[in-house]
């Protein structure tokens, strides 16, 4: 978290900006302000509380529709007058019923990725006779692994002699798999992510 008293609420007469951000699909989900105090509470409770320009006053998110806004980070921009606020969304972050105030769209782009991943935590709960996915989390990691293994020749056999749309099913089909191998192992795809981030530093630093 922040400290507060580094944040320049004056430049915008009480008021900074914060742009609300999904922490696991990256997916910008709406735009509010903060005053100091609404700030500190955010803080204080750990769920995203704004200040309302057109209520003239404080709310926290969810108090009517319980849609709440959990937070996970919160950064400032370099000049201290923005806020971005890292959440876990219980619900929809917009009024109209819609995970974003910006888009139709759920978790578009390389944010399907986390999205899936919850999709695969929810089914792994459910009763194995009815969800593929609960069904072969409960199979084990071997047997996951070995449908990752399948997928994967199958997506290279595409990426040979397959038409594009063939190549892009088959790497879907092996992209879900290896999440569920990683759930089955305690893991996310951002464990994997970390990784790629190390090695691109150490590319950095050889030179």
């Amino acid at each position: 978290m922040i400290d507060p008293n580094t944040i320049d609420f004056a430049k915008g007469a009480g008021l900074v900006p914060v742009v609300v951000q999904d922490a696991a699909t990256l997916q910008v989900l709406t735009l509010a302000y903060m005053d100091r105090a609404a700030l500190d509470e955010t803080i204080a409770s750990g769920e995203a509380t704004f200040f309302s320009r057109s209520r003239g006053g404080r709310w926290r998110k969810g108090e009517t529709s319980g849609d709440r806004l959990h937070v996970v980070s919160i950064t400032a921009d370099c000049d201290a007058d923005a806020i971005v606020l890292g959440v876990r969304p219980v619900g929809n972050a917009c009024h109209l019923n819609r995970t974003s105030c910006f888009a139709e769209a759920d978790a578009p782009g390389l944010g399907r990725i986390a999205r899936l991943e919850r999709t695969i935590a929810e089914r792994a709960a459910a009763d194995p006779s009815e969800s593929w996915t609960a069904r072969l989390i409960a199979q084990g990691p071997k047997r996951i692994a070995q449908k990752v293994g399948e997928e994967g020749v199958e997506t290279a056999l595409a990426g040979v002699a397959g038409p594009d749309e063939e190549l892009a099913s088959e790497a879907a089909d092996l992209i879900y798999h290896l999440l569920v191998l990683l759930h089955a192992r305690n893991m996310v795809f951002q464990d994997v992510l970390d990784v790629l981030a190390s090695r691109a530093e150490a590319a950095k630093d050889s030179g």
